[in-house]
C-alpha cells in the first residue's frame, strides 16, 4: 500500500514540474456566469416552476402534518383534571393558617 502512495507521489510530483517548466501554457477561465458590476442572468423558467413546485409541496407536508399529527408538538399524554387537585398541590394553605 506505501508502494502504491510512493508512485502516485512521484507521478503528481512529475506533472507539477513537467507544468512548471513550460512557459506557453495560458490560463483558461471557465467562470459560468460570474459577472462583474451587471445583474446576474435570470433562471430558466424551468428551474423558477421547480423551485415552485418543490416549496408547494415541502409546505403542504408540513401543514399536513401539524393539522393530523399535532401529537408531535404538544406531546401524545392526556392532560390532567384540574378539578382532582388538592389544595396542598396547588399550593393553596388550609383555612386555619394564620397568615
Amino acid at each position: 500500500m506505501s508502494t502504491s502512495r510512493g508512485i502516485n507521489l512521484l507521478r503528481v510530483f512529475r506533472q507539477a514540474t513537467k507544468i512548471n517548466r513550460n512557459h506557453n501554457l495560458q490560463q483558461t477561465r471557465n467562470g459560468h456566469g460570474v459577472v462583474y458590476r451587471l445583474p446576474a442572468p435570470p433562471p430558466h423558467k424551468s428551474v423558477t416552476i421547480g423551485a415552485e413546485v418543490i416549496g408547494g409541496v415541502a409546505w403542504w407536508w408540513i401543514l399536513w402534518h401539524l393539522w393530523h399529527d399535532y401529537e408531535h408538538i404538544t406531546g401524545e399524554f392526556d392532560y390532567p383534571d384540574p378539578l382532582k387537585w388538592t389544595d396542598e398541590e396547588l399550593g393553596i394553605p388550609p383555612d386555619d393558617h394564620d397568615v
